[in-house]
This record gives C-alpha cells, structure tokens and sequence, in this order.
C-alpha cells in the first residue's frame, strides 16, 4: 500500500541522508580592515600542494583536493563521515584586490590569505588645453 505521508523519523533519516551526500565545502571567515582584507578556511587533510588560489579585480577564487582515506586490506570503514573529492570556493570583494599584495600561508589546517586593497581613484581632475 501506497502512503502518502511518512513518519518524522523518516523524514529525518532522510534529511540526513541528503545532508551527508552533500557538496561540503570548507567554512570561512573573512575579515575587513582598512588596507586589507583577510580570509581564513579550515582544510583539515588537506595537502598544501593540491591548493590554488586565484585573484581578479575583486573576487578570490581558492580551489583543493582532499584524497580519499586509504584503508587497510583487513579493515572496512563501518562509519565514515570523512569527505574527500575537488571543491572551489569563491569571494567578491566590495573594492578592488591589489595582486600584488596577496600573501597565503597554511598551518594546522587553516590557510589564510591576506590581499591588500587597491587604490581606487573615485575622481580626476583634467585641465583644459587651450
């Protein structure tokens, strides 16, 4: 028999079937100064060579790799909640990056990256020829 409504404990496995298979990208925080702008990722596991980072004008794009886990021959995971695969993140900036001024540094699972704010003329004088 067909049912059209499902229990809550259904409807809960199921949210967190969804939840787990879902593309999880790292948490973030970014910080605002006068002269820079500084974002932070947590990586755990993440090896520091499969990081790439890129700047435009005003967005910050940051792209890794976590490996999948190796098990052992003799040893099946029973539980596992450990994510592995490709994912990119990206940020736009209320004011232009200075590419010349972005710095990244990764310890203990958390890369930060410090890119300096551009100097914007917001106008211009011209003088007329005669």
């Amino acid at each position: 028999m067909l049912t059209l409504h499902s229990s809550a404990i259904d409807l809960f496995e199921r949210l967190d079937q969804q939840m787990a298979s879902a593309e999880r990208v790292p948490n973030a925080e970014i910080l605002d100064s006068e002269s820079n702008y500084t974002v932070r990722l947590e990586l755990p596991g993440v090896d520091r060579n499969s990081i790439d980072i890129k700047a435009t004008n005003r967005n910050l794009v940051i792209c890794a790799q976590r490996p999948a886990a190796s098990s052992d021959d003799n040893q099946s995971p029973l539980i596992s909640e450990f994510r592995s695969g490709t994912w990119s993140r990206s940020f736009r900036f209320p004011h232009s990056l200075d590419r010349d001024q972005i710095k990244a540094t990764y310890r203990d699972g958390i890369l930060e990256i410090t890119a300096g704010k551009a100097v914007e003329h917001t106008s211009v004088s011209v003088t007329l020829e005669d």
